[in-house]
């Protein structure tokens, strides 16, 4: 077993990419999906958390674009996306946002679970009891 020096750990490319076939937006069109580093994802998880007084709220809102705009990348890693194209990311088709998500999220070491603590019990549910049209 090696026991890695400082060093080491710093230069280590640990942060992995993976290309995603979408063919939402075009055919055979590709994006690069970084996995984030623990930086990016305390900012994304701290994005999920508003304070309400000394309440803490979950925000949901725009999640699968906002973890696509810290992890959308060009073929060297660089993002192509800021926190500024999170509303128009949002805009884009779910089922191709939701195939940038679950890349994203495995490259990240995201599990379902984790997603689940951090939406925790959600009291108010803005569906419950609407009217379908």
């Amino acid at each position: 077993m090696a026991i890695l020096t400082r060093d080491e750990i710093l230069q280590a490319d640990d942060i992995k990419k993976e290309l995603v076939l979408i063919p939402e937006w075009g055919k055979d069109a590709s994006v690069y999906v970084k996995g984030m580093t623990g930086a990016e994802r305390d900012k994304f998880e701290s994005s999920m958390i508003k304070m309400r007084g000394k309440e803490q709220e979950v925000n949901m809102a725009n999640i699968r674009a906002k973890l696509a705009s810290l992890t959308v990348c060009n073929e060297k890693g660089k993002r192509l996306f800021n926190e500024n194209d999170v509303q128009a990311l949002s805009t884009k088709s779910a089922s191709a946002l939701q195939r940038v998500f679950e890349v994203a999220q495995r490259l990240s070491g995201i599990t379902d679970a984790d997603v689940e603590e951090l939406a925790g019990d959600l009291k108010d549910d803005p569906f419950d009891g609407s009217p379908s049209d």
